[in-house]
């Protein structure tokens, strides 16, 4: 059996660091944070349910167990994008 060629990316995607300030993600050689004071959905979120996300392409991230979704422009230009939560 033969495996793809040796040094090729299958990764589209990959959580490089979780700490108490949020979530680093690397998405095609270019690294975003999430940060937990603005998306609250992660503060009782588990390991699991965050290392459980997926890359829509060209430009989404989506957490299908804590109903999360954010498009990468959002962390790109976080001032043109407010988050304004209405109960």
């Amino acid at each position: 059996m033969i495996s793809s060629i040796s040094g090729t990316n299958i990764l589209d995607w990959e959580i490089t660091s979780i700490n108490n300030l949020g979530i680093w993600i690397l998405i095609e050689n270019k690294e975003y944070f999430i940060p937990f004071a603005d998306y609250q959905e992660f503060k009782n979120a588990s390991l699991h349910q965050v290392l459980a996300v997926k890359f829509l392409p060209p430009s989404q991230l989506r957490w299908d167990e804590i109903d999360v979704d954010i498009e990468l422009q959002a962390l790109k230009q976080p001032e043109a994008f407010p988050l304004i939560y209405h109960p």
